[in-house]
């Protein structure tokens, strides 16, 4: 036996040979705990969704790349917004300089919708937002533009990102207080149930907390503890788990330890099916895991860029075979810049070979049974329940994020990990180990800084042409709701037609709930 011991990247020592499964192997696909997929055919029904993550510079440059990924076999949109927008402020507030269309498109109103979706039908594609403290905004301004097209708001399908707690424990665009922000979500939560059915009203993330220095089993508990937070306030307002819980859905990051990846999306369909089942879902729409996810960002490196096509390709697989709903594929070049339109075509042809020609979408769990998949499924499940408890024992997640120990945990994660490389413990091709001295130089995607001053040309437009007795009004009324107990996405959907702008709608919830 060799003396050299193996763990998987969350600390998980892996055993030279697995001879047994924990636990005899006698649940099917399709069936609660849903560890074996949430469909009973999986992918021999359809393949997954595969999004390519866009949106840069003007709506009129990001509408461009959404129709050319679209006529590359883009089976959903998945909107980019630039960080003025993330966090609620117009493209001229002084504090968007030298951000503006940078690493997602400028919306400052709905002109800028209008102008993002022009020509495409919104009852045909489904479009996922990363989009969080201004999510309802967002997702108003969308709602509207259906409208306009005449759409039927019962088929509009999608999601909004609209997780504002990993915000406070892993990435920080929060705009207001925890618990003002948490109204806002159950908000959207309850009139989605009753006006847009199919849309996903929240996609709890993990993919940030990964992407800020956590494990894999951090990634899985910590998501999975906010999730449950917002099924508790969701709850606490008077809805129904039973319905609200069947449009969550999940984000989740996918890095480079394959099996480990693979035995998290498992241990994650498990262990949230018992979470809704211990809170009183019975439905079993309401029990299952769907989620989406995307290569890990933080994975690639800057050194050797084309080294990332199989980087994202291992990810990419690693994904398919955990039994994600609809993926995102990152571009060799993103290290370095926003992907080009090469980088995202490669991306893409990634999912369709796995898709297409690789012959894993022919049964369902292919890897079920397998000693140690089933082994490391129970043992990052064992891991994470711990964390769980941890949180619950403090009071939750939103306890655990004011006390600072989700942020914490990932801090120590993300040090730990930063060593390891810089002493060569963990292998990073062509940074700690296979350098080369001469580096080949790629093609990288540059946003023109004149965007601000394009964006600022187009908001003094709309406000000189718009009914601004119209706009102050509806903010007046916005600012009513916003000191009651009313659901605000009707007062914010009224100033959203109206033409006010995001940093106006923003604002007047500033005004009455204060920033964090």
């Amino acid at each position: 036996m060799s003396g050299k011991k193996y763990t998987t990247s969350s600390g998980i020592e892996i055993k030279e040979v697995y001879t047994s499964v924990p636990s005899p192997m006698n649940e099917l696909p399709g069936e609660f705990p849903y560890t074996r997929g949430i469909q009973k055919d999986m992918y021999r029904g359809r393949p997954w969704t595969m999004r390519q993550y866009a949106g840069f510079s003007t709506a009129e440059e990001s509408n461009k790349r959404y129709h050319y990924l679209l006529s590359q076999g883009t089976m959903g949109l998945s909107v980019a917004f630039d960080l003025p927008t993330q966090i609620g402020y117009d493209s001229d507030h002084a504090l968007a300089e030298g951000e503006v269309g940078k690493v997602g498109v400028a919306i400052d109103s709905l002109k800028d919708i209008e102008i993002l979706f022009d020509g495409i039908e919104l009852e045909k594609v489904t479009t996922s937002m990363t989009i969080n403290a201004t999510a309802p905004i967002l997702l108003a301004m969308y709602i509207a533009l259906a409208k306009k097209q005449g759409a039927d708001l019962k088929l509009i399908s999608g999601t909004i990102q609209n997780d504002i707690l990993k915000e406070y424990a892993a990435r920080g665009t929060y705009i207001y207080p925890p618990r003002q922000s948490m109204r806002l979500i159950t908000d959207v939560f309850e009139y989605c149930s009753k006006e847009l059915p199919k849309w996903n009203t929240i996609s709890i993330s993990g993919y940030h907390i990964r992407e800020a220095g956590s494990t894999a089993v951090q990634e899985l508990a910590f998501t999975l503890a906010n999730g449950k937070a917002y099924l508790k306030a969701a709850m606490d307002k008077g809805l129904d788990i039973n319905v609200f819980a069947k449009r969550l859905s999940f984000f989740f990051n996918c890095h480079n330890n394959f099996f480990e990846e693979i035995c998290k999306f498992r241990a994650a369909r498990r262990m949230w099916a018992h979470i809704t089942k211990e809170l009183g879902a019975t439905d079993a729409g309401a029990q299952k895991l769907r989620f989406h996810t995307q290569t890990g960002g933080s994975t690639l490196t800057a050194q050797q860029p084309m080294n990332n096509i199989v980087r994202v390709a291992n990810q990419a697989m690693a994904a398919v075979l955990g039994g994600t709903q609809s993926l995102h594929t990152n571009g060799y070049d993103e290290a370095l810049s926003l992907p080009t339109e090469a980088a995202a075509k490669i991306a893409l042809r990634t999912q369709q070979i796995i898709a297409f020609e690789s012959g894993v979408t022919a049964t369902v769990d292919p890897l079920a049974g397998s000693y140690f998949i089933e082994s490391l499924t129970d043992e990052l499940e064992a891991a994470a329940q711990l964390y769980i408890d941890q949180i619950d024992a403090m009071g939750g997640s939103v306890k655990a994020i004011e006390e600072d120990y989700i942020q914490q945990e990932i801090a120590k994660s993300a040090y730990r990990h930063q060593l390891e490389i810089e002493s060569g413990e963990q292998v990073l091709v062509g940074v700690n180990q296979f350098v080369q001295e001469q580096e080949q130089s790629v093609e990288v995607f540059r946003v023109d800084d004149s965007i601000r001053l394009q964006q600022t040309a187009k908001l003094q437009k709309l406000k000189a042409e718009r009914d601004n007795q119209a706009v102050d009004l509806a903010l007046q009324q916005l600012k009513e709701a916003t000191r009651s107990e009313e659901n605000l996405m009707p007062y914010i959907l009224n100033a959203v037609e109206n033409y006010a702008t995001l940093g106006e709608i923003a604002d007047t919830m500033r005004h009455v709930f204060g920033e964090h």
